[in-house]
């Protein structure tokens, strides 16, 4: 009996647990910070800190899209189309021959080109005339720097072919 009494008063004299919470739903996730866009050439500036929904851009290791958060990397760009898609999915597409291309953890994104047209500059029928050109300096070229030029604009041009055809 004695036990009982005692059990019974350390259990009165324990704090009462809180009632059960009524359970609701987790908040929303906030959603990714927007991408802010640099794209330049050494003699223009086409994009400085806009806010894009998608940019595509040609690499050496492969062509990749590019969202907000998404993971950092350098990558080095080779000549082909860079695709910018506006936040209202407005696609505009320009040429780049190289550069670079730099994604940060702030979804910061910079494109870097050596040389870069929007497409509408560009004519297929001299894209292929100066592939032939380039193609046909490289049959000639006497040195080893003569034919790595003209290997470069062979592979330039077959580019610029490709994304305007």
């Amino acid at each position: 009996m004695f036990r009982a009494r005692r059990l019974l008063l350390r259990l009165a004299a324990r704090p009462a647990l809180p009632p059960p919470r009524a359970r609701g739903y987790a908040e929303p996730a906030a959603g990714p910070a927007p991408m802010a866009f640099t794209f330049a050439s050494p003699t223009q500036v086409f994009y400085n800190g806009a806010n894009v929904k998608q940019v595509d851009v040609p690499t050496l290791t492969g062509s990749f899209g590019i969202l907000a958060s998404h993971v950092p990397t350098l990558q080095v760009l080779k000549p082909g189309v860079v695709t910018v898609y506006a936040e209202d999915g407005t696609a505009t597409k320009y040429f780049v021959s190289s550069g670079s291309v730099t994604v940060h953890a702030d979804s910061t994104v910079q494109v870097l080109a050596e040389e870069a047209v929007t497409m509408d500059m560009l004519d297929l029928a001299t894209a292929k005339s100066n592939l032939e050109k380039a193609v046909s300096e490289m049959a000639t070229a006497s040195d080893e720097a003569a034919k790595a030029e003209a290997q470069i604009k062979v592979e330039a041009n077959e580019a610029l072919v490709k994304a305007l055809e």
